[in-house]
């Protein structure tokens, strides 16, 4: 009797592990599936790390218990390789070549995402200025005092610009590119959003070629400050189980919405790539996508993620308790290698965390 209720408790454990690198393989590669079709799978990839912890938990238990079975949770962290390295990657060479271009992606939250600095925009401009970067690109770049912003940055960088998406009573929302290139000409990505967009910036670079910049600001998750705090209750457990199923319906509900807003404007970014391929190519901003969406992977078709590929650890962007996901991304053609790339978790004058990358140009892409 023992020994079957022993081997029935074994194979419970070995169908719930079973179960679980299934739901892992769906999270991680749920990036393949357009949320306009399936919107509520593109909620999944959130998950992805609950999974991956999940998975460990059984492992230890197989080599504690039933070593035999091991090959469950090894299996399933194989299969599930690229996705990890994509969530987490672990490069520790990060060696940045002399001549590498350093480019900063920041969402600014308009210079007051963390009002426990008073001068918002100061604080801000103070660590631009330390950075000394090469090219800028900021997010939510707006303000209600234009003139006093770019007369500001004109001390640190030569040549500034700034496309207001929208202006009203409710919200002010635009992406803005400060940097030492001169600034050819600009031209936005046409997609529908109300609020959000992307900017293509054509620079010169000092040897006379010309550098293609899109900074993006996809459309947001649309999540209420109600919303978000009944997350983080959800989160630790202090919400009945009645109020948790609606408030998760709900939650879910909203972020597949935008998802699905989401995807044609990725689909419209990676054209604009597709279609000025002649030009090296650096692109950037808030996705509002963790590295595991369509988003990200459809703007990151023939480009490298600069985090992916010389970045380390899960290098959170977007720093509210609760989501432990990187929505910002620096990308590149062929004609850059990425040197470095990181996210810079001490800088917290904004809901957002800023990347920092260095990437070296080719001679011979």
């Amino acid at each position: 009797m023992i020994k079957q209720l022993k081997a029935f408790t074994i194979n419970l454990v070995a169908g719930a592990n079973i179960a679980t690198v299934i739901l892992m393989l769906l999270a991680g590669y749920s990036d393949r599936f357009n949320p306009a079709d399936y919107p509520m799978l593109s909620c999944l990839s959130l998950a992805f790390p609950v999974f991956l912890i999940v998975n460990l938990l059984f492992l230890f238990f197989w080599l504690t218990f039933k070593w035999n079975k091991v090959w469950i949770p090894v299996l399933g962290y194989l299969l599930a390789y690229l996705p990890i390295s994509l969530y987490m990657p672990l490069n520790f060479h990060q060696e940045v070549a002399e001549g590498s271009l350093k480019i900063v992606s920041y969402n600014v939250c308009q210079y007051g995402g963390n009002y426990k600095y008073e001068q918002g925009f100061d604080t801000v401009y103070n660590y631009l200025k330390r950075q000394q970067a090469d090219i800028v690109c900021l997010q939510e770049d707006a303000d209600t005092w234009r003139r006093f912003v770019m007369h500001r940055y004109k001390k640190i960088y030569e040549y500034n610009d700034t496309t207001i998406f929208c202006n009203t009573a409710q919200s002010m929302n635009g992406v803005g590119i400060h940097t030492r290139f001169p600034i050819l000409k600009k031209e936005r990505i046409a997609y529908k959003s109300e609020a959000n967009g992307s900017v293509a910036y054509y620079l010169k670079l000092d040897n006379g070629d010309t550098l293609l910049v899109i900074n993006n600001h996809l459309e947001g998750t649309h999540l209420s400050k109600e919303d978000r705090v009944n997350y983080k209750r959800m989160l630790k457990g202090k919400m009945e189980r009645d109020t948790v199923r609606e408030e998760s319906a709900l939650l879910f509900g909203k972020l597949a919405s935008s998802a699905a807003k989401r995807a044609p404007q990725a689909d419209a970014v990676h054209e604009y790539i597709e279609s000025h391929r002649q030009y090296p190519i650096i692109v950037c901003g808030d996705f509002n996508e963790s590295p595991i969406s369509y988003s990200r992977r459809t703007i990151a078709q023939g480009l490298h993620d600069c985090f992916e590929e010389s970045g380390k650890g899960i290098g959170l962007s977007y720093n509210q308790k609760g989501f432990f996901v990187r929505i910002d991304h620096v990308l590149c053609s062929d004609h850059f290698e990425p040197q470095k790339c990181e996210i810079d978790s001490e800088m917290d004058a904004s809901d957002h965390n800023p990347v920092l990358c260095w990437v070296k140009i080719k001679r011979n892409p």
